[in-house]
């Protein structure tokens, strides 16, 4: 994940996909926002996907399961869709020496964000665990009881360019996280994605996570011990501490 998008591992065929918004008039193969812009800096090659899409063989009663809230709406703490391309982040070339994605890029702050604030969802294809991708680095668990990720691997928006913080030039710790959350996408329906948030501000009102995320900023999350066990291995990846929650953590299918 992050580091602008030459981190995948696959060169499997590109599947066909199809658009889960349920917005009026949306395009079956949202490559694009809703405004035909694309993000500052967002590589050429790769397709821009302003909402998830799905598999060819995604079941239907699952991808109706994630527009169906537990709760009655009145109930369910929703949230508006952040828009795309998003004007609170910018995709950024990182050439700081000895930060992991020098030469690469990375996703910065435009503006201050407060802790707790949702800054965006990550979109990229829906999948079920016979889908998954287990080369791909931008895979993450949004419902293991479903079975369901979502992979930025070869297409997706902004997020995908979160990187870990782990080995960044004055990074102590995330100030992000991946969490799901329930959006409203128009005509009283509800999809659930998977979000970028900025850390809250925990039990104390003092500390790095009461401050947010400044302007200019770095967003940085952790991307979970399982994930650097895959790719350091055994003795390698010790030390490695893990990251916090279930859902949302960096898989390999």
């Amino acid at each position: 994940m992050g580091g602008g998008g030459s981190n995948s591992k696959t060169n499997k065929p590109k599947a066909k996909q199809q658009s889960i918004s349920t917005r009026p008039n949306a395009s079956k193969n949202t490559t694009m926002s809703g405004n035909g812009k694309l993000p500052k800096n967002w590589p050429a090659s790769l397709p821009y996907h302003a909402h998830p899409t799905t598999t060819p063989s995604f079941p239907r009663a699952v991808l109706e399961a994630l527009h169906t809230p537990p709760q009655a709406a009145s109930t369910t703490t929703t949230y508006t869709l952040p828009p795309s391309p998003n004007p609170n982040v910018l995709i950024t070339p990182i050439t700081t020496p000895g930060h992991p994605a020098c030469g690469q890029a990375g996703l910065f702050a435009r503006t201050a964000l407060a802790p707790g604030a949702l800054i965006l969802t990550y979109s990229g294809v829906l999948h079920t665990r016979a889908d998954a991708d287990a080369a791909s680095d931008y895979d993450l668990s949004l419902d293991r009881e479903l079975g369901v990720g979502v992979d930025a691997g070869r297409g997706g928006n902004e997020a995908r360019f979160v990187n870990d913080y782990r080995g960044v030039p004055g990074a102590t710790g995330p100030n992000a996280e991946f969490a799901d959350v329930w959006v409203q996408v128009g005509g009283g329906r509800f999809e659930r994605r998977m979000g970028v948030w900025v850390l809250g501000k925990g039990k104390s009102a003092k500390g790095p996570r009461a401050k947010g995320i400044r302007k200019g900023e770095e967003i940085l999350v952790s991307y979970g011990k399982g994930f650097w066990r895959e790719r350091l291995g055994g003795e390698e990846s010790e030390g490695i501490e893990e990251s916090e929650g279930g859902e949302g953590n960096v898989t390999n299918g």
